[in-house]
């Protein structure tokens, strides 16, 4: 860490349950060169890794459907989410995870995946940074049923749509997650399918 302006003085442990929840405080210098003391909670997942599959002969993609608590409480109704294929890095570089995630998720055995871009999902909360990636897929890739590890108890649900009713499906509500948009967007501006 380089910046002058910030110097963290305490960092307490609020809870090491799922994740890390960091309270952190921390020195910071106002552009009027005063310091003021912050205190704010960062919550540390580890980072991640999702992915676009896409067929371009047939117009179609690959996304996934689980539950997802945290929606839940705030308000989806059933709390299932429609989602990119995406996992934790764990200790895997972020193209090593993402094949490995797209095998155990959806089935297929993928081999060439493009990194478009990454991203940090809510910096103002969680450290994450998430590394996007597409990928041309095929029916001959298709190697099991997929629906995550059973020992991670996903419940995973392999929707193949097509590209354009997955599109309308953010603007209709039934797709909210906000790495799976970008990616869809990603695909619509860039012409991929």
């Amino acid at each position: 860490m380089t910046n002058d302006a910030i110097k963290i003085t305490k960092t307490e442990v609020l809870s090491n349950n799922w994740y890390t929840l960091n309270k952190v405080t921390y020195e910071y210098q106002n552009k009027n060169g005063e310091w003021e003391t912050h205190s704010r909670e960062a919550y540390d997942r580890g980072n991640g890794a999702v992915i676009l599959l896409y067929n371009t002969n047939t117009r179609k993609i690959i996304l996934t459907k689980q539950f997802r608590l945290p929606t839940y409480v705030n308000g989806n109704e059933n709390g299932m989410m429609i989602e990119a294929c995406a996992g934790l890095l764990d200790q895997d570089n972020a193209e090593d995870c993402i094949r490995k995630e797209t095998e155990e998720e959806t089935g297929y055995k993928i081999s060439k995946v493009k990194k478009i871009f990454e991203s940090y999902m809510s910096p103002g909360s969680v450290t994450e940074i998430l590394y996007f990636f597409i990928a041309e897929y095929t029916k001959e890739m298709k190697v099991s049923d997929g629906g995550g590890l059973s020992e991670e108890q996903e419940n995973i649900e392999v929707l193949e749509l097509d590209f354009d009713t997955a599109y309308k499906m953010i603007y209709s509500g039934e797709i909210k997650d906000g790495k799976t948009i970008m990616l869809l967007q990603h695909a619509k501006i860039h012409n991929i399918i």
